[in-house]
C-alpha cells in the first residue's frame, strides 16, 4: 500500500513531491549521486554536499593508510530498509549493503588503484572503475551518508501533509560533515506497521542508467578507439572494395578493450579526458524521473479531479485550509520539475510572518530559470500565498506578498486567488511593485488553473512556463 493510501491523503503522485512507495514492495528506483550533485535546488546542494564530505574523508584515510579507520566509518553504511527502493523483491529488505558485503565492498574500496591514484574522486565514479558497486549500491550508500536531510525532508513532508510522526525513535547512523564523524540520535519519525520510513525527493531518483560502465565503456571508450583504429589503419581495419573503410566495436572489444571496470581505470589513467567528456554530458542526459514513472497514473483523469474539487470548493475562510492544500497538490502538478520540495506556511522573522506555500527553483529550463538568468531576479525560492477570498484582492495582499521576498529567499513570488474581476487594473499594480524594486508578483486566479490544467490534458508541454512568460511580459511591458 502507497503511503498516500496508508495515510488517506486522496492524492496521485502528480501532486506529491516525494517519492509515493508502496511500504511493501521496493521500487526500482536509485538515489543517483551523480544526478544529485547536478541540481540546483538547496536541499539537493546541501545532500551532495553532505555525500563528498563523507567520500573525501573515506579516500582521504584509505591513502594515508588509515585502514582500520577507514574500516570503521565504513561499517556504518548498513541496511537501509527505510526508503523502499531498489532492487528487492517482496518485503523491502536493504539487499543492498549488509555487515558481510560492507566488508567485500570496502575491501573493493580500499585495494583499488583507481582509488590511490586519485582516478577516483566522488561516489559515483565507484560505478565505473569498482567491481561490485553498481547503481544499487551507489544508492545505498547515498541513502546512509545523507539519512539526516531525508529525516528533515520527511518530518516537513509530514508536517505539510499532516502525517503522524512518532518521538524519540532511533535515528540510526547519521553523518555529520561539520565533525566528520557518524552520530546518533532520537527525534521524530515516521513510522509504518513499526517499519520506520524515510521519505524521498521524487526529483532526486533516477533509473540510473546513464552515468553507468556500460554508457561509457560503448559510446566513449570504443567511439574513441574507433577512431583511433581508423586513423592508424590498424589491423583491426576493415576495407570494402568501395574504398570504406571501417572497424567494428565488438572487434575492438574482443582484442583490446574487454568490457571490465579494471581495462576502464587503466584506459581512463591514459585519457583522462575522454572521462571528463562522458562526465559532462552525462549531466545532459540525466532527467528528473517523470511522474508517470514512477507510478502509472491517468493524467486526464488526475486533472479532471482536480478541476472538479477547485470548482466545488467555495471561497471563504471554513474552506482556506482545503484550498490551500487543494493548490499545492495542483501546482506540484503545474510545475514539476522546475520547481520542488515545497513547505506549507514556512514561519519566517521568527515565525512572526507567515507564508503559505515556499517551493525551491531548481529550474534548468523555461520561465523559472529565466528568472534569474534573463532577468536578473533572484528566485532561488519561491514563493505562493493563496487567498480563498470571495471578492478581489487588491493592495494590501500584494503588499503583504511583497514583504515575505528578500536577497536570500528571492523576489518572486505567486499570488493565488479565486477570481480577480479586474485583472488589468491588478497587473498594472504588479508592475508598480515590480519597478519599485519590490519584486516581481504573477498572479493566478481559477480560470488560469483550469486553462493549464487542460492544456496539460491535452499533452502541451511545459504550459506553465508559457503562462507566466506571457503575464509576466503583460506586467513588465506596461
Amino acid at each position: 500500500m502507497r503511503i498516500s493510501e496508508t495515510f488517506g491523503l486522496g492524492k496521485s503522485q502528480y501532486e506529491l513531491d516525494f517519492v509515493d512507495v508502496d511500504v511493501d514492495e521496493d521500487m526500482r528506483l536509485f538515489i543517483d549521486p551523480y544526478f544529485l550533485s547536478k541540481r540546483k535546488d538547496q536541499w539537493s546542494i546541501d545532500a551532495s554536499a553532505t555525500i563528498r564530505n563523507f567520500f573525501q574523508v573515506l579516500i582521504r584515510m584509505i591513502r594515508e593508510n588509515n585502514i582500520d579507520e577507514a574500516r570503521s566509518l565504513f561499517s556504518n553504511l548498513g541496511e537501509p530498509n527505510e526508503t523502499c527502493l531498489g532492487l528487492s523483491k517482496g518485503t523491502p529488505s536493504g539487499r543492498g549493503i549488509g555487515a558481510i558485503q560492507a566488508d567485500l565492498l570496502f575491501e573493493s574500496i580500499s585495494g583499488s588503484e583507481a582509488v590511490q591514484t586519485g582516478l577516483i574522486e566522488d561516489l559515483e565514479d565507484c560505478r565505473i572503475f569498482i567491481d561490485g558497486i553498481d547503481k544499487d549500491k551507489t544508492s545505498d550508500i547515498a541513502t546512509n551518508i545523507i539519512r539526516g536531510q531525508l529525516i528533515d525532508y520527511t518530518q516537513s513532508q509530514a508536517e505539510l501533509w499532516e502525517l503522524p510522526l512518532q518521538s524519540s525513535v532511533p535515528s540510526g547512523f547519521v553523518w555529520d560533515a561539520s565533525t566528520q564523524s557518524w552520530g546518533q540520535k532520537y527525534t521524530e519519525m515516521l513510522v509504518v506497521d513499526s517499519r520506520k520510513i524515510l521519505l524521498i525527493p521524487k526529483g532526486i531518483v533516477s533509473r540510473s542508467d546513464k552515468y553507468a560502465m556500460d554508457q561509457y565503456h560503448q559510446h566513449y571508450v570504443l567511439n574513441f578507439l574507433q577512431s583511433e583504429h581508423l586513423r592508424m589503419n590498424s589491423t583491426l581495419v576493415r576495407h570494402a572494395k568501395s574504398g570504406r573503410s571501417w572497424v567494428t566495436k565488438k572487434d575492438i572489444a574482443q582484442h583490446e578493450a574487454p568490457r571490465t571496470k579494471e581495462y576502464l581505470a587503466q584506459f581512463t589513467a591514459s585519457h583522462p579526458e575522454i572521462f571528463q567528456r562522458f562526465k559532462d554530458q552525462a549531466q545532459h542526459a540525466i532527467k528528473p524521473t517523470e511522474n508517470g514513472q514512477i507510478h502509472e497514473e491517468d493524467i486526464s483523469t488526475v486533472v479532471d479531479h482536480l478541476v472538479m474539487e477547485l470548482k466545488s470548493t467555495p471561497p471563504g475562510t471554513s474552506t482556506a485550509s482545503k484550498y490551500h492544500k487543494l493548490m499545492l497538490g495542483i501546482l506540484e502538478l503545474l510545475f514539476y520539475p522546475h520547481l520542488t520540495t515545497p513547505y506549507l506556511e514556512k514561519g519566517i522573522h521568527d515565525d512572526r510572518k507567515r507564508i503559505d506555500i515556499v517551493f525551491s527553483n531548481c529550474a534548468e529550463t523555461g520561465f523559472f530559470n529565466r528568472l534569474p538568468m534573463v532577468y536578473e531576479i533572484p528566485s532561488q525560492s519561491v514563493v505562493v500565498e493563496c487567498k480563498n477570498y470571495s471578492v478581489d484582492v487588491t493592495n494590501p495582499e500584494l503588499d503583504q506578498l511583497a514583504g515575505r521576498f528578500s536577497v536570500n529567499r528571492g523576489r518572486f513570488g505567486i499570488l493565488a486567488c479565486r477570481t480577480l474581476d479586474d485583472m488589468e487594473t491588478f497587473l498594472s499594480r504588479c508592475h508598480d511593485t515590480h519597478i519599485d524594486g519590490r519584486g516581481l508578483i504573477i498572479p493566478i486566479v481559477d480560470s488560469d488553473i483550469v486553462f493549464l490544467l487542460e492544456e496539460l490534458k491535452a499533452d502541451q508541454v511545459d504550459p506553465a512556463s508559457k503562462f507566466l512568460q506571457s503575464r509576466y511580459e503583460a506586467i513588465n511591458l506596461r
